[in-house]
């Protein structure tokens, strides 16, 4: 995500906060968060992928994704 639409989400979210927002803003903020999620959880995932826990007795073991329960 490119910073121009970080900052397009700083200022629809400024002008919630103090005027408010019409019904095609209100559609493009929400666009933009569900893209900037998107990236940041993509991101964290890339994180994760190379990061081990150290047990106390020195052993390594990859951070695995948590399994859903029913």
């Amino acid at each position: 995500m490119d910073q121009k639409k970080i900052e397009r989400i700083n200022t629809l979210a400024h002008k919630q906060k103090t005027i408010g927002l019409s019904e095609e803003e209100k559609l493009e903020q929400a666009a933009l968060r569900k893209e900037y999620i998107a990236m940041w959880k993509k991101s964290l995932e890339a994180e994760l992928a190379h990061t081990y826990i150290v047990t106390p007795d020195g052993k390594k073991h990859k951070v695995q994704k948590k399994k859903k329960h029913r």
